[in-house]
């Protein structure tokens, strides 16, 4: 027979596999290649690295390359955002805190907003807290920043959000929003949080409505603490 009516010997040529109409491919066990991720869902994902390596090796222990191996990728990648250990530590901080914010309540009051903030911010946070106090000396001794401005990157605008409590609370004729300092606004807060870093777990609610009926309304509705109308 003349060979070159010989039907082609199925098999390799070179590296390619020879095809015939309709054949199926073979199926084969290799995974598919892992979906490459780019902009905010890559920086999402390298901070959440981050903070699960803060939460389970600690601040002394943790390293871009660390991180890098947790979020399976090359540390160059890390540098090319922070650029050492403690910028990515704070982002990573504040990532955490803005991923998991406290609700801002509406319960028709600022007495009652306020108590339902500052019990949900106290329970909400002792883990949180926790890893701050843990991660703050070693911010202040390696990323040059002062207590204040530490104390800021870490803690984060709990302050600022509230503005909208204290918004609505204007807009209702309860406090005269542009008569107060912004000091006493954050009054609640700050005591809060102070609190929390100093006993590391939620306060007690005598203590919340201590700040607010005792300290901060009377302050800002012009009263006496005696005054202060805890029914809400």
């Amino acid at each position: 027979m003349d060979s070159s009516l010989r039907e082609p010997r199925r098999g390799l040529i070179g590296n390619a596999s020879l095809s015939y109409p309709g054949q199926v491919p073979p199926k084969t066990d290799s995974p598919s290649p892992r979906r490459r991720r780019r902009g905010a869902e890559l920086e999402s994902a390298l901070l959440d690295a981050a903070w699960a390596e803060l939460t389970e090796a600690g601040y002394a222990n943790l390293t871009m390359e660390s991180v890098a191996a947790r979020a399976r990728t090359g540390v160059a990648v890390l540098y090319r955002r922070w650029a050492n250990k403690d910028e990515l530590t704070l982002a990573a901080i504040e990532h955490y805190r803005r991923s998991h914010p406290v609700e801002l309540p509406d319960t028709g009051n600022l007495r009652g907003d306020l108590l339902a903030v500052l019990t949900a911010m106290s329970e909400a946070r002792p883990t949180f807290f926790a890893m701050a106090v843990a991660v703050f000396s070693g911010l202040l001794a390696d990323a040059g920043l002062t207590p204040a401005q530490a104390r800021e990157r870490v803690m984060g605008d709990g302050p600022a959000r509230a503005r909208v409590i204290y918004r609505r609370a204007h807009d209702r004729g309860e406090i005269d929003l542009d008569a107060l300092p912004a000091a006493l606004l954050d009054l609640p807060f700050d005591l809060v949080r102070h609190d929390m870093l100093m006993e590391l777990k939620p306060l007690k609610p005598a203590r919340i409505e201590s700040i607010v009926d005792d300290l901060f309304l009377p302050l800002a509705q012009g009263r006496r603490p005696a005054e202060a109308d805890r029914d809400g």
